[in-house]
C-alpha cells in the first residue's frame, strides 16, 4: 500500500495575530481541519477563550486571526 503524499497548507496571519515564522506546512492527508486549528492554537499559545477565524482564497490557504476580520 502506497503512503499518501502530504498536503501543503499555507498559513497567513491577519490583523494583529502573531505571524508564524514557518508559513508553509506539509500536513498528513488524514489530519482534519480541527486538528490544524488545535495545532495553530497550541503553536501560537492562545488562551482557551481565544478562537481562530479562517478565510478562503480558492485553494487551501488558511488565513488565521484571533478576531473576526471579514464581514
Amino acid at each position: 500500500m502506497a503512503v499518501p503524499f502530504p498536503v501543503d497548507v499555507l498559513l497567513k496571519a491577519v490583523g494583529d495575530t502573531p505571524i508564524m515564522k514557518t508559513k508553509k506546512w506539509a500536513v498528513e492527508r488524514t489530519r482534519t481541519i480541527q486538528g490544524l486549528c488545535d495545532f495553530i492554537k497550541k503553536f501560537l499559545k492562545l488562551m482557551a477563550s481565544e478562537q481562530l477565524c479562517f478565510g478562503s482564497d480558492g485553494k487551501l490557504v488558511l488565513h488565521y486571526c484571533k478576531t473576526q476580520a471579514w464581514g
